[in-house]
């Protein structure tokens, strides 16, 4: 985690963004929660891309040399654009698989980025299985969407710059679809923060594998599937949720598009689904803070259509 900050805040100074940590009472997110509870806003949609994903696959570049052949990439959507932009920033070659399921906007804007987009299958494991096949043919080094120490580590800055910025929450609210995010956050907080875990009913990876006993394949679908749509939790964040992260909820679809809604009606700000699970765990009930408490809402991206805020 220190040589991922001393990286980032050193060679990418220029690119990877401290984003605003915004303090505001419950009340002002339409919240009746007990006396005292502080919402914090890790405006994270803000960061370079458009998602916390600039954090690790900056890192991961920084980490490694680059072939000629560039880096290589499958992603939802928010990888594959983090990727392309650091590929930019470097000046090095980029190519990004992408499901059928990642929307229109996320292909342009990897496009104005100046990346090679290849569209194959339907979810994000037929995409990664060709990018690995495609990999396996150019050499390129590939950054991995979730499950990468350098990928973890970086996203983990998150949570230093929380940190830095105000102080020790007291809980932490992330949404899971590989684990990066979450992995990171917990390995940097190290339980002196209760980081719950946050997932869609229907791309359930962490609270699949905790019932198994071991991450496991699971169908994913849903709002937020082009972000969230890894089918297996990622065997590094595995590893660190089992031993850091007590909690792990699950939110309906319906939920998680009216907190989406919320967001951009109320506060006006155009975040994807994913981005929207925290304040639905509070507008749901799902995870109710008790008195007094400091809880962080990480709004980890942006990569939306407008239109579909409607």
């Amino acid at each position: 985690m220190d040589a991922a900050s001393h990286r980032l805040h050193g060679r990418a100074s220029h690119f990877v963004r401290e984003t605003p940590l915004w303090k505001l009472p419950a009340s002002a997110l339409g919240l009746k929660l007990a006396d005292g509870v502080e919402c914090w806003l890790k405006l994270e949609h803000l960061q370079t891309g458009g998602s916390f994903k600039a954090r690790g696959m900056m890192n991961r570049l920084l980490a490694n040399e680059i072939p000629a052949s560039g880096v290589i990439v499958a992603s939802g959507g928010n990888a594959g654009i983090a990727t392309a932009a650091a590929a930019r920033a470097l000046g090095v070659r980029c190519e990004v698989f992408l499901p059928g399921v990642s929307p229109e906007a996320k292909r342009a804007r990897l496009r104005a980025l100046g990346a090679t987009v290849i569209v194959v299958g339907e979810l994000y494991s037929d995409a990664l299985a060709a990018c690995l096949a495609r990999r396996r043919e150019t050499g390129a080094l590939l950054t991995h969407a979730y499950d990468q120490p350098e990928v973890v580590a970086g996203a983990g800055t998150l949570g230093h710059e929380i940190e830095r910025q105000g102080g020790l929450p007291d809980s932490v609210l992330v949404s899971v679809g590989g684990g990066g995010l979450i992995g990171g956050l917990a390995a940097w907080f190290e339980q002196r923060s209760r980081v719950v875990a946050l997932e869609p009913e229907r791309a359930p990876t962490l609270f699949r594998a905790r019932e198994a006993g071991e991450p496991v394949d699971v169908e994913v679908g849903g709002v937020a599937a082009d972000s969230l749509g890894a089918r297996r939790i990622g065997a590094i964040s595995w590893e660190i949720t089992q031993r850091q992260v007590r909690d792990a909820l699950l939110l309906p679809d319906e939920a998680i598009r009216a907190a989406q809604l919320w967001l951009w009606k109320e506060l006006k700000l155009a975040v994807e689904p994913a981005a929207a699970l925290p304040l639905a765990a509070l507008q749901t009930g799902a995870y109710v803070p008790r008195a007094g408490e400091r809880v962080c809402l990480i709004v980890c991206g942006a990569n939306v259509d407008p239109a579909t805020l409607a």
